[in-house]
């Protein structure tokens, strides 16, 4: 038993010319499971032996493993030395390179092929690290010298430059594949607007890209210190952990209080027995979970499970964390069109208060002129029946209910119209702006570009910004049915000098079909629509709005290719 130092070699010109074929076969093949058995097969052809085995650390379980062999029986077992352990284990211990001439006589040799006499152990170092350990046997007694241990020190080293360089072009691959992969999951979260589809297709996506076994997502409420298992991915069907858990019985609490990825080597030991966060899976042994942070804030956490035992590295820890980033920002993404789909609906609730508002005083108003002639023709009739004629009684309730239905009219009048305390002093451009914000959503959705530049100063008029802002919004949606398949708006603001005073001017201009011909001259009529299903009630109200702002609402032009509404309020 010799250990050996290597030192300057002459190398024969074959020895030169497997060398040679060993390093060129880095070139053949970029997958290490084709390479390594031809580099065995080099090894064993140019030292004549029986047999060989290249044997890897694995850093999960600390054992080396046969990656490939030539020559052992095809009913051997497959062994996992610990280091240490025989005469591979030993190499690898030590880090030294191993010839054993007799393996009869050497205790340490762990026996797999019955034949074997002599044995060379020479270990795969990178960079101080051993990785693996070439062993190559034959069957006769001292076969091999010290200068054979020597020569295979040499293909040793070069065969791990070989692995070493496979194994860092198979980086490569799954960085460009993790990349890519990121890349369609950010573009698949963002357009999760759906809370479960979201957090369904973020389970999916990590399971996938860390190939794991599962992968589930839990939210943490702050207010109740709970974490709920929203989504499980597995390979097979699992059961989701039940309900809202306490924070201080989840195996997961270390990951909300410290912020940070958190790794369980085997979670099927008895100290997670009572841990109910955990996946009723009983083949998931090891665990990452990495916190969901948005601006520092603790939104849930992701964990990916593993059905063996596993170490993850710190590529794997980092690409849960891209993942756990992307899934926080479209998770708060959702939440935010949640809330602004919640604010549409209260807006769009508003704008029927505020129609069924000003119908009731269109309806008001349009009663009061007839109210108004009754009244007149019946006081008019000067009819006076004898005291004892039923027709009298008739004559003074009919008068009555005309006053009373008059007093109807006149409260419903004074009810919607906006009382002067309501009135304020405002910069005509906010109100047109905030008006914008409440349709952003609806203009991208029907695909019109809305343009509007506001101008150098601020035109401030005075009214009821809430009566003003749904009058721009009856004008803009009008605009936006009629271009169903998209199109331009256009809104200007100015000032103008009129004989009544300085006003501001809002044209609104858009590329749709135009007013149809034979109602373009009523189209502030009550009840008159030419869109089917319309009311007919948004223009007239619209312009009655603007006239109690002493304002006006008129139709510039419209035509085919599109129609041009000017809107007037006197500045402030």
């Amino acid at each position: 038993m010799l250990f050996i130092v290597e030192s300057a070699l002459a190398l024969t010109l074959a020895d030169q010319a497997t060398l040679g074929r060993i390093a060129s076969l880095g070139f053949q093949s970029d997958e290490p499971n084709v390479v390594l058995p031809r580099i065995l097969g080099e090894l064993i052809t140019h030292f004549n032996a029986s047999a060989g085995t290249i044997s890897l650390l694995n850093p999960d379980t600390g054992r080396l493993e046969i990656e490939t062999q030539i020559g052992l029986p095809p009913d051997y077992r497959e062994v996992a030395l610990r280091m240490g352990q025989g005469v591979t284990g030993w190499a690898a211990f030590h880090a030294r390179a191993q010839l054993v001439t007799d393996v009869s006589r050497d205790l340490r040799y762990v026996r797999i092929r019955p034949t074997t006499a002599t044995e060379m152990a020479v270990p795969m170092e990178d960079n101080g690290q051993v990785i693996g350990v070439i062993c190559i046997d034959h069957d006769t007694v001292d076969r091999f010298t010290h200068s054979d241990l020597a020569l295979l020190v040499r293909f040793t080293a070069e065969a791990t430059a070989v692995l070493q360089r496979l194994w860092q072009i198979g980086h490569l691959k799954a960085k460009a594949r993790q990349l890519e992969t990121l890349i369609t999951t950010g573009k698949s979260l963002v357009s999760k607007l759906e809370p479960q589809a979201l957090f369904d297709s973020l389970t999916r996506d990590a399971r996938q890209v860390v190939a794991a076994r599962a992968c589930a997502l839990y939210l943490y409420n702050p207010d109740s210190i709970t974490l709920r298992c929203a989504s499980l991915t597995s390979v097979v069907a699992t059961p989701l952990p039940p309900g809202d858990i306490p924070l201080d019985s989840c195996a997961f609490a270390a990951v909300v209080h410290t912020r940070r990825a958190v790794s369980f080597a085997n979670i099927r030991t008895p100290d997670y027995f009572d841990l109910v966060d955990l996946p009723g899976d009983p083949a998931l042994i090891s665990v990452l979970a990495t916190p969901l942070l948005y601006e520092g804030e603790v939104l849930g956490v992701l964990a990916v499970f593993t059905e063996r035992l596993h170490r993850f590295d710190n590529d794997e820890k980092r690409l849960l964390a891209a993942l756990a980033s992307l899934g926080a920002v479209a998770l708060q993404n959702s939440r935010l069109y949640t809330r602004v789909f919640q604010s549409e609906d209260s807006l769009r609730k508003n704008e029927r208060l505020t129609t069924l508002g000003l119908l009731a005083a269109e309806i008001a108003h349009e009663i009061r002129n007839p109210l108004t002639v009754l009244k007149l023709l019946h006081g008019g009739l000067g009819v006076d029946f004898p005291p004892d004629d039923p027709r009298r009684t008739d004559m003074r309730v009919i008068g009555e209910k005309l006053d009373q239905l008059e007093a109807i009219v006149t409260r419903v009048l004074n009810f919607a119209k906006a009382p002067n305390s309501l009135h304020t002093r405002c910069p005509l451009q906010d109100i047109i702006e905030d008006t914008l914000v409440l349709l952003r959503l609806k203009l991208a959705q029907s695909k019109i570009d809305l343009r509007f530049e506001p101008p150098a100063r601020p035109l401030v008029v005075e009214g009821q910004q809430g009566q003003l802002q749904q009058v721009l919004l009856n004008l803009i949606i009008n605009s936006m049915q009629a271009m169903p398949d998209g199109g331009t708006i256009t809104l200007t603001l100015d000032a103008q000098l009129r004989e009544s005073g300085p006003v501001a001017v809002v044209e609104l201009s858009d590329t749709g079909t135009g007013i149809p011909d034979n109602i373009r001259d009523r189209i502030f009529d009550s009840f008159l629509s030419g869109r089917p299903g319309g009311t007919g009630l948004g223009l007239a109200i619209a312009k009655r709005v603007l006239n109690s702002h002493y304002g006006d609402l008129t139709l510039v032009t419209s035509s085919p290719a599109g129609t041009t509404m000017r809107l007037t309020l006197p500045l402030a």
